[in-house]
């Protein structure tokens, strides 16, 4: 798991103090974390359903969750990673009901990719509304990671501890997620996006500067955008 910084202990700290708090069924603390990540999960689940007129309904199943649950968070995880599992979970159960859930066709993973860093060039060029526009070909499984991954700066193991999957399930999920975002690609370069990425970042585009080390990706020092 990646490492935390002390703004992120910081606020994973506050939050459990408000989660402990919730879990004596008190409002105000519940009001507060309420208030807190309204907007995160609508963005998150926005991009997960596709569904505006979900969206409300689905932040306060899973908030509703939260009041119920607050005393069983074990502390093994970041409180955020813990409610946004909530809201996946939640978000599936409301997409399964209207049978738009498709297959995530996954397969087993030969090779391991690390795009962990690449979240530095979605922030420095711009591309959100490249990933933004390629979402909708996705499975919902897949759009989940690439959202966690891009939007919302998890790492692997915690994006699988929020899917309750393996972290090689989530590789291969960005994995095939990638793919199929490289297929619009011939579609989006109309939007003269595809010409700032860089080479190497995406399957199907060489990197022509990596036989001579140029052109090399620097690690990411903080993966929120």
């Amino acid at each position: 798991m990646a490492r935390r910084s002390k703004a992120d202990n910081s606020e994973d700290d506050k939050d459990r103090a408000l989660l402990a708090r919730v879990a004596t069924q008190d409002r105000m603390a519940f009001e507060s974390l309420y208030a807190k990540y309204f907007s995160s999960l609508s963005r998150y689940l926005t991009r997960l359903l596709r569904r505006p007129e979900m969206i409300e309904e689905v932040v306060n199943d899973t908030m509703y969750v939260v009041w119920q649950k607050a005393g069983t968070f074990e502390g093994r995880s970041k409180v955020s990673t813990w409610i946004t599992g909530i809201a996946y979970l939640k978000g599936i159960k409301a997409l399964d009901r209207l049978r738009m859930v498709p297959e995530d066709g996954a397969q087993t993973l030969s090779e391991e990719f690390d795009l962990e860093d690449a979240n530095d060039v979605i922030q420095k060029l711009g591309l959100e509304e490249w990933l933004r526009s390629g979402l909708h070909a996705l499975s919902a499984d897949q759009r989940s990671v690439v959202e966690l991954t891009y939007f919302s700066g998890f790492s692997y193991q915690e994006i699988a501890d929020v899917m309750q999957c393996p972290v090689n399930t989530i590789k291969t999920r960005m994995f095939h997620a990638r793919r199929h975002l490289a297929k619009l690609l011939p579609v989006l370069e109309e939007h003269t996006l595809v010409d700032r990425i860089p080479d190497g970042v995406l399957p199907g585009k060489p990197d022509v500067h990596r036989s001579s080390g140029e052109g090399k990706r620097k690690p990411v020092g903080s993966r929120k955008l």
